[in-house]
């Protein structure tokens, strides 16, 4: 078990998320921020399946098949598109709901900040945006069109314009909204 090696990565992240919530207006979601992650559901299997390199999550859903951290998680965490998925009358099926645009906010600073605790050195101004293009959520329509348009849109001014566009755009968007 690495509790001390999770604590300290999880804790590191969600400083790294403060700050960049501090720098879109959000403040106050970012001293929230991945809470959950403290506890005993959360950090226990994290701690156990802690690899430095990506998610404790993939991990343990190498061996068990499924991540009961990560459904606790995200079911606790509006910062995650997965938090917003909801019965539609029209289609009968789970889809995916428009975030609210603090939301999104948070969800950008979450994964810029994900992307720098993770690469360490590595990290461009591009990791996020690669990250995202590869993954599954988008390939699979996971996320509502909008919100996918919208994360898209800042992570593609930070990888192209830098930070201090990227933060620009993102107080713009919680200010005004999509």
């Amino acid at each position: 078990m690495k509790a001390w090696q999770h604590f300290r990565t999880i804790t590191r992240h969600r400083h790294k998320v403060i700050v960049h919530c501090a720098k879109c207006g959000i403040l106050w979601q970012g001293l929230r921020h991945d809470l959950s992650k403290y506890t005993p559901t959360e950090f226990i299997p994290g701690a156990r399946y802690y690899l430095g390199t990506r998610s404790p999550n993939e991990a343990e859903r190498d061996d068990l098949g499924y991540s009961l951290a990560w459904m606790h998680h995200k079911g606790r965490n509006r910062h995650h598109f997965e938090y917003w998925q909801d019965y539609s009358r029209v289609t009968k099926r789970i889809e995916p709901v428009k975030m609210p645009a603090r939301f999104v906010a948070e969800m950008f600073c979450d994964r810029v900040a994900a992307s720098k605790i993770y690469q360490g050195k590595d990290y461009k101004a591009d990791s996020a945006l690669i990250y995202f293009q590869n993954s599954n959520a988008r390939k699979n329509g996971l996320l509502h069109p909008e919100t996918e348009q919208k994360l898209m849109e800042l992570l593609t001014i930070l990888a192209e314009q830098g930070e201090k566009a990227a933060f620009a755009a993102v107080r713009k968007l919680v200010k005004e909204g999509y």
